[in-house]
Protein backbone atom coordinates (compact mmCIF):
# COMPACT_ATOMS: atom_id res chain seq x y z
CA UNK A 1 0.00 0.00 0.00
CA UNK A 2 0.88 3.59 -0.62
CA UNK A 3 1.53 6.03 1.70
CA UNK A 4 -0.23 8.89 0.16
CA UNK A 5 -1.92 10.95 -2.73
CA UNK A 6 -0.49 13.32 -4.95
CA UNK A 7 -2.14 15.51 -7.15
CA UNK A 8 0.56 16.35 -10.13
CA UNK A 9 -1.12 19.51 -11.30
CA UNK A 10 -1.01 22.99 -10.44
CA UNK A 11 -4.79 23.59 -11.26
CA UNK A 12 -7.25 24.85 -8.28
CA UNK A 13 -10.34 23.42 -10.81
CA UNK A 14 -8.34 19.96 -10.51
CA UNK A 15 -7.26 20.55 -6.80
CA UNK A 16 -10.93 21.38 -5.74
CA UNK A 17 -12.58 18.46 -8.01
CA UNK A 18 -10.03 16.23 -6.12
CA UNK A 19 -11.30 17.35 -2.85
CA UNK A 20 -14.30 15.99 -2.92
CA UNK A 21 -13.51 12.62 -2.26
CA UNK A 22 -12.40 13.47 1.24
CA UNK A 23 -8.93 12.04 0.77
CA UNK A 24 -6.25 13.89 1.91
CA UNK A 25 -3.19 14.37 -0.94
CA UNK A 26 -0.66 16.49 -1.39
CA UNK A 27 -0.04 18.71 -5.02
CA UNK A 28 2.97 18.92 -7.16
CA UNK A 29 3.98 21.00 -9.67
CA UNK A 30 5.11 19.12 -12.85
CA UNK A 31 7.66 21.04 -15.33
CA UNK A 32 6.10 19.24 -18.37
CA UNK A 33 6.29 20.51 -22.02
CA UNK A 34 3.07 20.63 -23.08
CA UNK A 35 4.05 21.62 -27.07
CA UNK A 36 2.08 18.50 -29.53
CA UNK A 37 4.58 16.49 -31.31
CA UNK A 38 4.57 16.31 -34.85
CA UNK A 39 0.97 14.64 -36.39
CA UNK A 40 0.11 13.62 -32.94
CA UNK A 41 -3.67 13.22 -32.22
CA UNK A 42 -5.38 14.44 -29.17
CA UNK A 43 -5.45 11.32 -27.64
CA UNK A 44 -2.00 10.62 -27.91
CA UNK A 45 -1.86 13.94 -26.65
CA UNK A 46 -3.71 14.12 -23.39
CA UNK A 47 -2.18 10.45 -22.66
CA UNK A 48 1.17 11.28 -23.26
CA UNK A 49 1.34 14.22 -20.77
CA UNK A 50 -0.96 12.98 -17.76
CA UNK A 51 1.63 10.26 -17.98
CA UNK A 52 4.56 12.61 -18.10
CA UNK A 53 3.12 14.91 -15.00
CA UNK A 54 2.44 11.77 -13.23
CA UNK A 55 6.62 10.41 -13.32
CA UNK A 56 7.33 14.09 -13.09
CA UNK A 57 6.36 13.97 -9.43
CA UNK A 58 7.53 10.71 -8.88
CA UNK A 59 11.18 11.75 -8.18
CA UNK A 60 9.71 13.43 -5.17
CA UNK A 61 7.14 10.66 -3.97
CA UNK A 62 8.75 7.26 -4.16
CA UNK A 63 5.76 5.73 -1.96
CA UNK A 64 2.54 7.26 -3.50
CA UNK A 65 -0.04 7.21 -6.09
CA UNK A 66 0.03 10.19 -8.26
CA UNK A 67 -2.70 11.37 -10.28
CA UNK A 68 -1.62 13.00 -14.00
CA UNK A 69 -4.21 14.32 -15.74
CA UNK A 70 -4.46 16.32 -18.86
CA UNK A 71 -6.91 17.83 -21.20
CA UNK A 72 -8.03 19.49 -24.34
CA UNK A 73 -10.98 20.84 -26.37
CA UNK A 74 -11.28 19.43 -29.85
CA UNK A 75 -14.04 20.82 -32.84
CA UNK A 76 -13.36 19.05 -35.44
CA UNK A 77 -9.75 18.30 -36.34
CA UNK A 78 -8.40 21.56 -34.39
CA UNK A 79 -7.39 21.20 -30.92
CA UNK A 80 -8.50 24.32 -28.49
CA UNK A 81 -5.95 24.73 -25.37
CA UNK A 82 -5.76 27.51 -23.03
CA UNK A 83 -6.11 30.19 -24.55
CA UNK A 84 -3.98 32.53 -22.36
CA UNK A 85 -5.27 36.05 -23.45
CA UNK A 86 -8.19 37.81 -24.35
CA UNK A 87 -8.01 37.67 -27.81
CA UNK A 88 -7.49 34.36 -28.24
CA UNK A 89 -10.40 33.63 -26.02
CA UNK A 90 -12.70 35.41 -28.36
CA UNK A 91 -10.98 33.34 -31.45
CA UNK A 92 -11.82 30.26 -29.71
CA UNK A 93 -15.47 31.02 -28.60
CA UNK A 94 -16.36 32.30 -31.68
CA UNK A 95 -15.23 29.40 -33.58
CA UNK A 96 -16.86 27.33 -30.97
CA UNK A 97 -19.91 29.13 -31.54
CA UNK A 98 -23.07 26.86 -32.60
CA UNK A 99 -20.55 23.70 -32.46
CA UNK A 100 -20.52 20.38 -30.76
CA UNK A 101 -16.96 20.68 -28.83
CA UNK A 102 -15.51 17.61 -27.31
CA UNK A 103 -13.57 18.20 -24.28
CA UNK A 104 -10.94 14.93 -23.95
CA UNK A 105 -9.34 14.40 -20.11
CA UNK A 106 -6.28 12.20 -20.37
CA UNK A 107 -5.98 10.59 -16.96
CA UNK A 108 -3.38 8.68 -15.89
CA UNK A 109 -2.63 6.77 -12.16
CA UNK A 110 0.59 6.01 -11.42
CA UNK A 111 2.17 4.00 -8.58
CA UNK A 112 5.27 4.34 -7.67
CA UNK A 113 5.92 1.67 -5.48
CA UNK A 114 5.59 -0.76 -8.75
CA UNK A 115 6.49 1.83 -11.09
CA UNK A 116 2.96 0.90 -13.37
CA UNK A 117 1.14 3.61 -14.57
CA UNK A 118 -2.72 3.26 -15.96
CA UNK A 119 -4.02 6.10 -18.47
CA UNK A 120 -7.26 6.26 -19.82
CA UNK A 121 -9.16 9.09 -21.92
CA UNK A 122 -12.87 10.25 -20.78
CA UNK A 123 -14.31 12.18 -23.41
CA UNK A 124 -17.19 15.36 -22.49
CA UNK A 125 -19.17 16.86 -25.21
CA UNK A 126 -21.34 20.46 -25.11
CA UNK A 127 -22.95 22.15 -27.67
CA UNK A 128 -22.60 25.57 -27.61
CA UNK A 129 -25.33 27.86 -28.68
CA UNK A 130 -25.06 30.76 -30.91
CA UNK A 131 -23.12 33.41 -29.55
CA UNK A 132 -22.83 37.43 -30.73
CA UNK A 133 -19.67 38.60 -30.25
CA UNK A 134 -21.32 40.94 -27.44
CA UNK A 135 -22.26 37.58 -25.28
CA UNK A 136 -18.46 36.33 -25.77
CA UNK A 137 -17.23 39.70 -24.62
CA UNK A 138 -19.14 39.75 -21.92
CA UNK A 139 -18.80 36.55 -20.66
CA UNK A 140 -14.72 36.99 -20.70
CA UNK A 141 -14.92 40.21 -19.09
CA UNK A 142 -17.17 38.14 -16.34
CA UNK A 143 -15.42 34.95 -16.19
CA UNK A 144 -11.92 35.35 -17.20
CA UNK A 145 -11.27 31.76 -18.16
CA UNK A 146 -7.97 32.19 -19.74
CA UNK A 147 -6.52 29.05 -18.31
CA UNK A 148 -9.15 26.64 -19.33
CA UNK A 149 -9.37 24.67 -22.29
CA UNK A 150 -11.26 25.88 -24.60
CA UNK A 151 -11.97 29.26 -23.09
CA UNK A 152 -14.87 28.94 -20.54
CA UNK A 153 -15.80 27.88 -17.20
CA UNK A 154 -18.51 25.16 -16.99
CA UNK A 155 -18.79 25.39 -13.00
CA UNK A 156 -18.82 29.41 -13.64
CA UNK A 157 -21.11 31.69 -15.99
CA UNK A 158 -19.90 29.45 -19.13
CA UNK A 159 -22.82 27.51 -18.25
CA UNK A 160 -24.76 30.14 -20.05
CA UNK A 161 -22.91 29.62 -23.11
CA UNK A 162 -23.99 26.20 -23.87
CA UNK A 163 -26.54 24.12 -25.27
CA UNK A 164 -26.44 21.13 -24.05
CA UNK A 165 -23.89 18.57 -22.18
CA UNK A 166 -23.32 15.12 -22.91
CA UNK A 167 -20.94 12.40 -21.15
CA UNK A 168 -21.02 10.17 -18.42
CA UNK A 169 -18.76 11.81 -15.94
CA UNK A 170 -19.37 16.09 -15.28
CA UNK A 171 -16.06 16.14 -13.75
CA UNK A 172 -14.05 15.01 -16.81
CA UNK A 173 -15.19 18.28 -18.32
CA UNK A 174 -13.07 19.97 -14.60
CA UNK A 175 -10.48 18.26 -15.85
CA UNK A 176 -10.04 15.50 -13.34
CA UNK A 177 -12.84 12.92 -14.18
CA UNK A 178 -13.86 11.64 -11.03
CA UNK A 179 -15.92 8.66 -11.66
CA UNK A 180 -12.61 6.90 -13.52
CA UNK A 181 -10.54 8.18 -10.67
CA UNK A 182 -12.11 6.06 -8.16
CA UNK A 183 -12.40 2.99 -10.46
CA UNK A 184 -8.14 3.41 -10.72
CA UNK A 185 -7.40 4.19 -6.99
CA UNK A 186 -10.00 0.99 -5.80
CA UNK A 187 -7.77 -1.03 -8.30
CA UNK A 188 -4.92 0.39 -6.36
CA UNK A 189 -6.34 -0.76 -2.79
CA UNK A 190 -7.29 2.81 -1.75
CA UNK A 191 -10.48 3.01 -0.86
CA UNK A 192 -12.93 6.17 -1.58
CA UNK A 193 -16.02 4.79 0.54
Amino acid sequence: MTDFLVLASTSSFRKSVLSRLLIPFETFAPRVDETPLANESPKNLVTRLAEQKARAASLSYPKALIIGSDQVAVIGDTVLGQPGSHEQAIKQLTQASGKQVDFLTGLCLLNTNTNQAKTDIVRFSVTFRSLSLAQIENYLVKDKPYNCSGSFKSEGLGIALLESMDGNDPTAIIGLPLIRLIRMLEAEGMQVI
